[in-house]
């Protein structure tokens, strides 16, 4: 364990991914708490203010609708508890919205699905959507869309939603509030001699039997913390599993204070993510690039333009695997595709502000922004 101070990790990081838990929000199942919710949001308007980006991943819908449908215990008929979550999305989003306006801050509603995030062109959408949320200074407030998800509305593993909302706009450091002061080697309810965590490679073999099934902390919800944790780190992000109760929490840690656990990601995000593209062996299409464009690609780290595309080859969709080429066939680059190949075609070689006129839209300037492409070894 490290005890030499501030974690380094986690002051002056730029973009911040926080998940609250059903347990913080709901006041033991007595509907929302909106005083802590206030206390929540008043440090992340603090965040903003020191100009860290933040997305904020909520839970509290279903127990929040049934609040406000007089509900007293939670229903097992999948429909009533779709129905609980409807009703009660409108009360979370509004809570949020008020909150958050006493900072001058706007936020925005963002319900997903895991297969939102597995499916590559809507993993793009997700991205593209988020990222220009968070250019524009609103807060986006991410939620599972339980109104029509079915597993996992029974389980709330929102966690998992939480590393991939991580994942996908690459945050520097995923905060897990929870009900717990942190994650301990033992089970501190029955083992006096238990030990907070400080700090451990989310990778770590030794966290998988202090948070296993088996134990009590497996029950209280230790392993989906754990696993997103690794989930997280596979974008280089730091994970720190924290007790949202603890006074000034979100303050205290943006100050480098060590508390909760802190789960360490071996790559910084953007390395992260360099790596993520190239082991993507399986390409779906070519676009054969000019001179130019290989130059700037090699040497600048340049998005792709069509403007200096030749030529398309192949059969993809949006978000599939593209390999780039120069005229002598040697691949440069490969990266996600913001176009199908056939849109792709009909804007080769044009410059990105005719783009609207040949398709009549206009999704990306780019045909492979910098942040989705990776170049070649050779």
């Amino acid at each position: 364990m490290d005890t030499s101070g501030k974690r380094t990790e986690i002051v002056n990081k730029q973009r911040w991914v926080v998940k609250i838990g059903s347990s913080l929000l709901t006041n033991n199942g007595q509907g929302l708490d909106r005083p802590a919710i206030a206390g929540w949001v008043e440090q992340m308007g603090r965040l903003r203010a020191q100009g860290i980006e933040l997305v904020l991943v909520s839970s509290g819908a279903v127990a929040a609708g049934m609040r406000r449908l007089g509900w007293t215990t939670r229903p097992h008929e999948m429909h009533k508890l779709q129905a609980a979550a409807a009703v009660g999305q409108m009360t979370l989003v509004h809570n949020y919205e008020k909150e958050f306006l006493k900072y001058n801050l706007q936020t925005a509603q963002i319900l997903l699905v895991h297969d939102d995030l597995a499916s590559r062109e809507r993993y793009l959408n997700a991205r593209s959507t988020i990222n220009t949320l968070i250019e524009l200074g609103v807060v986006p407030v991410v939620n599972e869309n339980d109104t029509v998800i079915t597993e996992e509305i029974r389980f709330g593993d929102n966690d998992t939603l939480g590393a991939l909302v991580a994942n996908l706009v690459e945050a520097d450091v995923l905060i897990l509030l929870t009900d717990q002061d942190g994650m301990f080697d033992a089970d501190p309810r029955s083992n006096p001699n238990a030990k907070m965590l400080n700090r451990l490679p989310a990778s770590d073999e030794r966290l998988d039997a202090m948070a296993g099934d088996g134990g009590a902390l497996g029950r209280g919800g230790m392993v989906t913390k754990v696993r997103a944790a690794r989930l997280a780190a596979r974008s280089g992000t730091h994970t720190v599993i924290v007790g949202g109760r603890i006074d000034n929490v979100i303050d205290r840690l943006s100050k480098g204070e060590e508390l909760g656990t802190l789960l360490l990601a071996d790559e910084e995000p953007k390395t992260a993510r360099k790596n993520w593209l190239a082991g993507h062996l399986q390409t779906c299409g070519e676009y054969i690039i000019d001179d130019g464009a290989a130059h700037s690609l090699r040497t600048q780290g340049s998005s792709l333009l069509p403007v200096g595309v030749t030529g398309v080859f192949g059969t993809f969709n949006r978000g599939d695997m593209v390999l780039c080429l120069d005229s002598e066939g040697n691949e440069v680059a490969r990266g996600l595709s913001n176009y199908s190949a056939l849109d792709s075609r009909r804007i080769a070689g044009l410059p990105s502000d005719e783009i609207e006129g040949v398709l009549g839209y206009v999704d990306q300037v780019e045909l492979i922004h910098r942040d989705n492409l990776v170049l070649s070894l050779i």
